[in-house]
């Protein structure tokens, strides 16, 4: 199986390097200055289970030519969802299936609409990562799941080979035949934190100290639990109750990835994730407003920074 991977950061960079070492064919897409640091050092993980310091074969847009392809794994942000698409349509020949990991699920429209459903297998990502300074990448915790299935639900040959090919215990990878209930169970979980911590530029832990705290990521997990039921896939009562103790963690310094955004001067996703939950509240009439609040909230915040 020829993989192509968009990105060698904190999320490609970890995955197709465990892929790469355990002997998959792996192409990173790369700029051209993370292409000149990957042929100097190689690609290196740090990890809780286990270091990787290897030689691996990166290449810049104006290389790709190649449509030979089997999948293409797409790592990067919502926000430059265009420009990568752009840069792997000359990998997408007709057998080429896109597989992205993006946080939320509006891009999954977006890739079905530019390439078809056959050519995109849904996926999802549970890992903490980071890209060091010196171009290392940094995991925190046991968390290295990667979930991936078909949109109709089959259990494909190409799906079944993809997981087979990763390593454990460095990644645990899965194929499923239930991926937009995962996408679900993971977006009810992602947005209820970056609503909550976001807005309130804090982490769970001092949220959950003021008065009113634990209802308001109470009531915003039930309200994102409504909508996904609305869409047909019922959240278990169990699984939010996991949720809540998660939540509900004393001290805890849980933030979404878009706070730490915006604590970093960066762009957000606010718009793919939190916008996204406002019109589907809207379209099903879930009348939490916690979301059209939230999503004015990052857009502010994208206006101000743009300006």
């Amino acid at each position: 199986m020829k993989i192509l991977i968009l990105g060698a950061g904190a999320l490609g960079g970890y995955f197709g390097g465990w892929l790469a070492q355990n002997g998959a064919e792996v192409v990173f897409l790369v700029r051209p200055e993370r292409k000149a640091a990957l042929d100097r050092d190689g690609l290196r993980i740090e990890s809780p289970v286990g270091a990787l310091a290897r030689r691996v074969h990166a290449m810049t847009r104006d290389a790709l030519t190649d449509a030979s392809y089997d999948i293409v794994l797409l790592t990067a942000k919502a926000y430059d969802l265009d420009s990568a698409i752009d840069a792997i349509r000359p990998a997408m020949g007709p057998a080429t299936a896109v597989l992205p990991i993006l946080n939320g699920m509006k891009h999954i429209d977006r890739l079905v609409a530019e390439f078809g459903t056959s050519r995109v297998i849904a996926g999802l990502a549970k890992i903490q990562a980071t890209l060091k300074p010196d171009g290392t990448i940094l995991t925190m915790g046991d968390w290295n799941e990667i979930v991936f299935g078909e949109l109709d639900g089959r259990m494909s040959q190409r799906v079944v080979e993809l997981a087979a090919l990763f390593p454990t215990p460095q990644v645990r990878a899965q194929a499923v035949p239930d991926i937009a209930f995962q996408l679900w169970r993971k977006l009810v979980h992602l947005g209820t934190v970056a609503s909550v911590t976001s807005l309130t530029r804090q982490a769970i832990g001092i949220v959950n100290q003021t008065a009113d705290g634990p209802w308001l990521i109470e009531s915003t997990l039930r309200s994102i639990a409504a909508i996904a039921s609305a869409e047909g896939y019922p959240i278990p009562e169990p699984m939010i109750q996991d949720y809540l103790k998660v939540f509900g963690a004393a001290g805890s310094t849980y933030k979404a990835s878009m706070l730490r955004d915006m604590e970093r001067g960066g762009r957000t996703e606010g718009a793919h994730i939190l916008g996204y939950l406002a019109e589907k509240a809207a379209r099903h009439g879930v009348p939490n407003p916690i979301f059209r609040i939230a999503a004015t909230n990052t857009q502010a915040y994208e206006i101000a920074l743009a300006g």
